[in-house]
């Protein structure tokens, strides 16, 4: 264990020292994560105790109702009552939104009582983009030729958006993306303007998130940044004199990561199984013949040179004499010999999306990115069928999709303590988000200097579009191996990025974070500060609002008691309650599982 978190950092005299709330918040956090010495914390390390996060059996109600979640956890200052309109609970709207947005704040929560789950959503869609990540970054200045070699201004970009925009949704499913059809800023090399090129990649992603899958797939696949990450740009066609090949890199990734996955689907996402075994959606026969449609594509140098940025804005353009205009045959179809390279590439597209795997393939990760790590098969049943028509006779509308992951009963239905295969790690983003945005974090400066957070031993061990590997920070699949989880059947994707030293990491760098804010980035909590003096309420509003009121009694007599020992006699003591009672539940099992 770190000795920094357990440091009194300015803590008054007569504050309890941390290092009490540090041993609290570690072994919390390590039985969360299925390490450390489940006696210490009252809580189990199985994944099955995990995620049921020690929550109170439901109600009576099995099936979701416009009203509200079935079985509301126990809810906590003010959680209890519902909306007279909607008849949504605020722990209810709370629970919602860590599924469909960063987090909540009261503002949001009361938000979606007033519309409701369906209105909410509707809002959300309505609301236009705010300013992009690019124009940002020149209204800045990183445009001048002196940033051209770095990637200075990209973090600052990334994180002002998925803090500050008030369209939620929106950047909860453009970061969802970022991680399926992924390109990161280290692979984004020969070009320069790294922040400008990947800017340009989240801003085209955050486009089409509530627009059509197949338009995206067509975006990415001329994107400058995509052809740079999977090595296409600059592709060319065979060359009988050297038996060079075309790159082979994006032709793969496309089929195995952004459409289709490696093994054939039924409708629920189960596999597909000929005499009990798994069929291969394609062979090394298709991602030759596939590449054949990826040459040709360079960037679009028109009108300008590198000495700016401008060429990463635009979709990357075909050079005709690199361009293999031969047949070319994959997944059973060939697209004919002569095609010019964007027909090419329309015609290729359309072959893949046509695939049936498509449907469930994408709409189980979705699944997984918003509501839960291990959706029944009914349930990516029903996202699918809607990703194929969303009655409009319409294939991939994602904001129809959207729709259907987070208005299906799966998703509505509280879990009950006996269904322990339901739930998801919150990854180590959303958790500082979640923080960020329930406490209206800003930049007074508006420069938003939170950096890098991908070292995992210091900060939070993961960073927007800074994945190691196009197979993003985890895998859809992962298996935490011999332990409980496996045992049971189940994935835990975001485990992969769960250790030791993550665990201390993350409690130390949150512990900094709502203290001190990060760099400039500082939290408001003067919503808190009155009801600083009752330990117990205190915790109830944080519960409500941070863990959607699912933290167990027991956590909270445990937390009330630590938090009820320190002085609350002047605002510096109020404000060192509201700090360690904020790091405690940000450690809390029952908040790192999202329910």
């Amino acid at each position: 264990m770190s000795t920094e978190i357990a440091r009194a950092e300015e803590a008054p005299a007569d504050a309890l020292p941390l290092a009490a709330l540090a041993g609290l918040s570690a072994s919390a956090l390590l039985a969360g994560c299925g390490g450390g010495n489940a006696a210490d914390s009252g809580n189990g390390t199985t994944m099955s105790r995990i995620l049921q996060g020690d929550a109170p059996a439901a109600d009576s109600g099995t099936s979701a109702t416009p009203s509200g979640d079935a079985a509301p956890h126990q809810m906590v200052q003010g959680g209890a009552q519902a909306s007279a309109i909607t008849g949504i609970s605020a722990a209810a709207a709370a629970r919602f939104l860590a599924q469909a947005a960063m987090g909540a704040s009261r503002a949001d929560i009361t938000s979606v009582q007033s519309l409701g789950y369906a209105g909410w959503l509707e809002a959300q869609f309505a609301l236009p983009q705010s300013t992009s990540r690019w124009d940002w970054l020149v209204s800045k200045g990183y445009n001048n030729i002196s940033y051209r070699n770095s990637e200075a201004g990209f973090d600052n970009c990334a994180w002002r958006k998925l803090i500050a925009s008030p369209d939620t949704l929106r950047q909860r499913v453009t970061l969802a993306l970022s991680e399926i059809c992924v390109a990161a800023i280290d692979g984004l090399v020969g070009s320069g303007w790294r922040a400008f090129s990947a800017a340009a990649y989240l801003d085209l992603l955050e486009g089409e998130a509530f627009g059509n899958y197949r338009t995206l797939l067509g975006k990415i696949s001329t994107s400058p940044a995509m052809g740079q990450f999977l090595t296409f740009r600059g592709n060319v066609k065979y060359n009988p004199a050297t038996g060079a090949m075309p790159d082979e890199n994006y032709a793969r990734e496309v089929m195995q990561l952004f459409t289709i996955g490696l093994l054939q689907l039924n409708q629920d996402g189960t596999p597909v199984l000929v005499n009990g075994k798994p069929q291969e959606t394609y062979g090394l026969a298709d991602i030759t013949g596939l590449a054949r449609i990826f040459t040709g594509w360079d960037f679009d140098m028109a009108g300008g040179n590198a000495t700016t940025p401008d060429f990463l804005h635009r979709p990357m353009v075909q050079i005709p004499k690199r361009h293999e205009t031969g047949a070319s045959t994959f997944l059973g179809q060939t697209v004919a010999a002569g095609a010019d390279g964007a027909k090419a590439l329309n015609a290729a597209l359309d072959i893949i999306f046509a695939h049936p795997n498509v449907a469930p393939f994408i709409s189980r990760q979705l699944i997984q990115k918003l509501v839960t790590s291990n959706p029944s098969p009914e349930y990516v049943a029903r996202v699918a069928a809607v990703f194929s028509n969303d009655g409009k006779g319409v294939k991939g509308s994602l904001k129809a999709v959207l729709r259907a992951v987070l208005l299906d009963k799966e998703a509505r239905t509280a879990p009950t303590t006996a269904n322990t295969s339901y739930g998801k790690l919150r990854e180590p983003m959303l958790r500082m988000l979640a923080w960020a945005r329930a406490y209206r974090a800003t930049s007074a400066t508006d420069v938003w200097a939170i950096g890098n957070t991908s070292d995992a031993s210091a900060r939070l061990g993961q960073s927007p579009l800074r994945s190691p590997s196009v197979f993003n920070f985890y895998r859809p699949g992962y298996v935490p191996p011999n332990g409980a989880v496996a045992a049971a059947g189940l994935v835990a994707p975001e485990f992969q990025l769960t250790n030791e030293s993550s665990v201390v990491g993350y409690v130390n760098y949150m512990q900094r974070a709502v203290s001190k804010g990060i760099a400039d980035v500082k939290a408001d909590y003067s919503s808190l500060l009155p009801l600083a003096g009752d330990a117990k309420a205190l915790l109830g509003e944080i519960n409500l609002v941070l863990a959607a009121g699912q933290l167990s009694s027991g956590t909270l007599s445990l937390l009330s008691s630590a938090i009820g020992g320190m002085p609350a006699t002047t605002d510096a003591a109020r404000y060192n309650r509201i700090y360690a009672a904020l790091t405690l539940v940000l450690a809390a099992p029952e908040f790192l599982v999202q329910q």
